[in-house]
């Protein structure tokens, strides 16, 4: 795969994209990632995804602008619906999507990190929303979902980014580490999701997401729905077995 590295240990998959200088995103990427978290659904064996970057300029700063100067308009339409599946396929993966934030995430960087369920950032890190200055709307839909609006607008409007802190003071960014322990941060925690029940993991991930656009009550209760039907599950007896009496819990997927 053009543009980011795959690796699959302990049921974790890393996601790192490594496309030199800023880990651009071309349209073919776009769509290799939608195919790739899609396919999480399918692997039984992955409890936990991690996407990072590799090289310190960049986290991903967006849209390959070089491509894009080739686009017309009557390509948006398409070159949209592509965009569009891959920021669905990463914000309803299968399972938890821990984002390990390097550096700058600009535009549609930004935007991938949003969709994720967990973002760590390295203090180098910095998250923007300059569409403006290149002739394009952004991704407000997606940062609305964490971003107080004025503090929004001010980054669309003005074009200028914010720093790990001020993400972390709102509640974007849930750790802020040093450059150097950021990948050991991130694979710990990957680590302690990946170690859960994976019918646990999975049924959990879906609730969420479904309950989340609903009203309180109505989410609760479609939420009481996945529960009844984990309680069907042997790993969640093991898992009350376990806690009764006091030792690791063994699952088996089903």
């Amino acid at each position: 795969m053009n543009g980011v590295r795959i690796t699959k240990e302990n049921r974790i998959v890393t996601v790192l994209l490594d496309r030199p200088p800023v880990n651009a995103l071309t349209i073919e990427l776009y769509a290799e990632l939608a195919t790739l978290f899609e396919g999480i659904a399918e692997q039984a064996d992955v409890n936990c995804v991690v996407l990072t970057a590799a090289g310190e300029r960049a986290f991903c700063a967006g849209l390959d602008l070089k491509e894009f100067l080739g686009a017309t308009v009557e390509d948006d339409p398409a070159r949209a619906a592509v965009v569009r599946r891959m920021f669905l396929a990463v914000r309803h993966c299968a399972v938890p999507v821990i984002a390990g934030i390097n550096g700058p995430a600009l535009g549609a960087g930004c935007v991938l990190a949003s969709v994720s369920d967990i973002r760590i950032a390295s203090t180098r890190a910095t998250f923007g929303l300059a569409e403006i200055n290149v002739g394009r709307c952004g991704g407000t839909a997606h940062m609305g979902r964490h971003l107080p609006q004025g503090l929004l607008r001010q980054m669309f409007f003005t074009g200028r980014p914010i720093d790990a802190e001020t993400a972390y003071r709102v509640g974007f960014v849930q750790q802020v580490v040093e450059p150097e322990a950021l990948l050991p941060t991130v694979m710990a925690m990957a680590a302690d999701i990946a170690a859960k029940a994976p019918l646990g993991i999975r049924f959990g991930k879906t609730s969420m997401d479904e309950a989340e656009p609903l009203p309180v009550d109505e989410g609760y209760a479609l939420e009481q729905g996945y529960s009844t039907k984990l309680m069907m599950t042997e790993d969640a007896r093991e898992a009350t077995r376990a806690v009764v009496e006091k030792r690791a819990p063994v699952f088996v997927g089903r």
